[in-house]
């Protein structure tokens, strides 16, 4: 699996870098982009085996529409907190595409799990990345077990 991140400013990287790490992570290629050249890069997308795009955008947030307007890839975006309304109106604008236009949306300043859900979308047709998604949910439950265990200890004790 590839995945397309691209960002509305470099003053989104310290958000959108948490999606890296995921993809790093799951061993996912990814290919990044500030917004200024978009239109060439999700047009040609599919060429290069990209299967979708996680974008993250601030304030008006138009960034994810206008990147899912030029592709049938699924499109996931990430509402960047920014501005006076602190995020909220780029999470408004995101989910709130016209009918026929799907962008997927997480929450404001959610890039690793726009990430994650990405991973998702192509576990389902990649065995392998399945397998290690599995993984990483079954993880992630056994370390709240952990958690609990040491919790209750605790309570236990006083």
């Amino acid at each position: 699996m590839k995945v397309g991140l691209i960002m509305g400013s470099d003053s989104d990287f310290p958000v959108m870098k948490k999606a890296i790490a995921i993809f790093k992570e799951f061993g996912v290629e990814y290919e990044v982009l500030l917004a200024s050249a978009h239109r060439e890069f999700v047009s040609t997308a599919e060429e290069r085996g990209i299967s979708a795009f996680v974008v993250g955008a601030g304030m008006a947030a138009h960034l994810p529409g206008v990147v899912a307007s030029y592709t049938t890839l699924p499109v996931i975006g990430v509402p960047l907190e920014s501005g006076s309304l602190q995020g909220m109106d780029a999470l408004l604008a995101i989910v709130q595409m016209p009918s026929g236009i799907p962008v997927a949306t997480v929450a404001i300043n959610g890039a690793k799990n726009g990430a994650l859900l990405a991973v998702q979308i192509g576990a389902a047709s990649d065995a392998a990345l399945a397998k290690k998604y599995k993984a990483y949910r079954e993880n992630m439950a056994n370390e709240v077990m952990e958690k609990n265990q040491k919790l209750q200890e605790t309570i236990k004790s006083l």
